[in-house]
């Protein structure tokens, strides 16, 4: 059980980290704001993406969240990683920038899975049957 959730929360933590704090640090950049420009998305994209962003990466990493509102953050993020990685091979063809998405993607595949562990491991100890 520890190994779970030291394997969940490093996933996780890895998520909040690149995918909420960094977003909100530095959407506000010539960097960032030229990149989806580069992508063909309008400026206010962008705000709404860093919004849901910080929410969803808040959702997954505070444990008092009902279980719930978490598959939705999941999925949430899931639908961004796979739409940057279409969105940068539809612009800029296949190449490591288009590949990032998918390797985040992957971490948090890691933490829906343990996350799904843990659940199933604490029902059971609860007496609680889970599907």
């Amino acid at each position: 059980m520890k190994k779970n959730k030291i394997i969940y929360w490093v996933a996780t933590w890895i998520i909040f980290l690149w995918d909420g704090l960094m977003p909100a640090l530095t959407s506000h950049t010539e960097l960032a704001v030229e990149g989806i420009r580069h992508l063909g998305y309008p400026d206010y994209f962008r705000v709404e993406l860093v919004v849901f962003k910080v929410l969803g990466a808040l959702v997954l990493i505070i444990p008092q969240v009902p279980d719930r509102v978490k598959e939705w953050a999941y999925a949430g993020f899931a639908i961004t990683f796979i739409s940057a990685f279409v969105s940068h091979w539809a612009i800029d063809g296949f190449g490591l920038q288009t590949i990032f998405p998918l390797f985040v993607f992957a971490i948090l595949l890691v933490s829906y899975r343990y996350f799904h562990k843990l659940q199933t491991k604490s029902n059971l100890e609860a007496g609680v049957l889970t599907n």
